[in-house]
């Protein structure tokens, strides 16, 4: 049984592969992570993670519960020194630059590099437009066009079809998909470099999540995206490449990291075939 999971696996994410084509926005060189350690007080939670992330391409971050992928992908647009007693070490770099750098403006990097949670979290109180036009607000940034900008956020986070006639409406009278959708779409409208999402879709039920895969790979053409997930499926379906992070009881390390096919049929690792093919984790 086992073989036919890998030997599927691999299969979906081979035809994936195929069918994805060169991005042709013009795109930074991309995000990087050298050397990355993380702690919460004295508890060492991610080892000397090294991983790039490609301008038009989708990663995928795998493994285990516990094993760091989230503090991870937080500390990608500066969120982990939110966290009370957290501490870093190593280098991120945004087209070559630390965003760790002291005098680094937090602000403009987490416009640049954009975060969607796991779970969907819009405005409440503000209505679908508001929501959408919201990070523009807070950033102080003034557009011309906003209706054209809304709509074209909406449209590329797959949602415009179902609420263009609820633009009044409150964000939270959305189903939990199209609340994700949302939030997607508020992120947009600052135009991100880079679009971090945290298991964006382990709280919607399947319709949603093959939505929200669709708007995944209709966006990597000109983003670059991390996406974290427990699904073997969704990494094979729309990840380019894909990161396998174990701790094995200690901080979490990176085992190994690939093109998505090759982490599907070929990995070099004994223990990314292991979680792969679904004997732990």
């Amino acid at each position: 049984m086992n073989d036919v999971h890998v030997s599927s696996l691999a299969d979906v994410a081979s035809n994936h592969a195929s069918k994805k084509q060169p991005g042709t926005a013009v795109l930074g060189t991309g995000l990087e992570a050298r050397g990355v350690h993380a702690w919460f007080g004295k508890k060492h939670v991610l080892e000397d993670i090294s991983l790039d992330f490609f301008p038009g391409t989708v990663t995928a971050l795998i493994g285990p519960s516990g094993c760091g992928k989230s503090t991870f992908i937080r500390i990608l647009n500066r969120m982990h020194e939110f966290i009370p007693t957290a501490a870093l070490a190593g280098e991120v770099l945004l087209e070559g630059k630390d965003i760790y750098e002291s005098g680094t403006d937090v602000t403009k990097i987490r416009l640049r590099i954009g975060m969607v949670f796991q779970k969907p979290n819009p405005f409440p109180s503000m209505t679908i437009k508001e929501n959408v036009l919201s990070g523009l607000r807070l950033a102080q940034l003034k557009v011309s066009g906003e209706d054209e900008l809304l709509e074209s956020c909406l449209r590329r986070a797959g949602l415009w079809e179902e609420v263009k006639d609820r633009l009044g409406e409150y964000g939270g009278a959305l189903s939990g998909g199209q609340q994700q959708r949302l939030c997607i779409a508020r992120s947009l409208a600052v135009n991100p470099q880079v679009l971090l999402m945290d298991e964006p879709c382990s709280a919607l039920d399947p319709g949603s999540t093959l939505r929200i895969e669709e708007t995944i790979r209709e966006l990597s053409s000109t983003m670059t995206i991390v996406i974290v997930t427990h699904n073997m499926q969704q990494a094979a379906r729309v990840s380019d490449y894909t990161g396998f992070f174990l701790s094995d009881g200690g901080p979490g390390r990176l085992i190994e990291s690939a093109p998505t096919s090759q982490i599907f049929s070929n990995p070099k690792e004994k223990r990314t075939e292991d979680y792969v093919t679904g004997r732990f984790g």
